[in-house]
């Protein structure tokens, strides 16, 4: 029976392997961090690699807060809150998560708070206004929308 020997990568193969780690989608730092001490890599040879590639422009943490922030919000309509709590489990710097809300379109983050609520409503059995709302408003504050934007909404239409 063979066995997987554990040997550490060299720094190119541990680069190339970062490169394409990079390339498939965008990373944050400490995603990447992460998959190379996976890999057996410590130390000052990780903070050269991680450093290889940000000049590379492989990793670039805006660029990462930008997308997460635009890919969650279109993708799985999540609100702001919930945003910068991923942005925080991925460990952004908070003037970087600051920065990716505010770069997103506030429009289309207002349409995407209509639908989530037009799509809930039809679902909720309850008659009484106030408890239907308060219902609709629970829903789109687990996803991650800010209360005082849901009232507006919610008292603005009749869902």
């Amino acid at each position: 029976m063979l066995q997987k020997t554990n040997v550490p990568l060299d720094y190119k193969s541990a680069l190339q392997k970062a490169e394409a780690f990079c390339a498939y989608q965008e990373r944050s730092q400490y995603e990447v961090r992460g998959k190379l001490i996976s890999l057996g890599i410590y130390y000052e040879e990780l903070e050269n690699i991680i450093l290889n590639l940000i000049e590379t422009g492989f990793l670039n943490e805006e660029r990462f807060a930008n997308t997460y922030a635009r890919g969650k919000m279109r993708i799985k309509s999540w609100g702001k809150n919930k945003i910068k709590q991923g942005l925080k489990l991925k460990q952004v710097s908070p003037p970087l998560i600051k920065k990716a809300l505010q770069n997103l379109d506030g429009d289309e983050y207002l349409e995407k708070l209509v639908g989530l609520l037009e799509k809930k409503a039809p679902l909720i059995k309850e008659k009484v206004r106030f408890k239907r709302n308060y219902k609709l408003c629970q829903y789109a504050m687990s996803r991650g929308f800010e209360q005082d934007l849901i009232f507006y909404v919610l008292n603005d239409r009749e869902l």
